[in-house]
């Protein structure tokens, strides 16, 4: 999603962890362990090395308000959208 609103990932996880009151679970939640898991299985992702904490992911309104808290011009472009 970082890359589809064109800023880094850390840019977009800061946005989100300093406006957490916006992403309710309805708008955004954790993968579990075996989520995670059979999606890495999927993408035949390497076992080694990456994530150290389960991924979140973004329901469709959640990414409109990831949009909203990002100052990026893909990222006004889309929530005006």
């Amino acid at each position: 999603m970082a890359n589809l609103y064109g800023v880094e990932t850390r840019h977009l996880n800061q946005a989100i962890k300093r406006n957490p009151d916006r992403f309710p679970p309805d708008f955004m939640f954790q993968l579990s362990s075996e989520e995670t898991e059979n999606l890495k299985s999927q993408f035949v992702t390497s076992s080694w090395g990456g994530r150290r904490t389960l991924p979140d992911v973004f329901t469709e309104h959640g990414t409109i308000m990831a949009a909203s808290v990002l100052n990026s011009t893909q990222a006004v472009e889309m929530s005006i959208y």
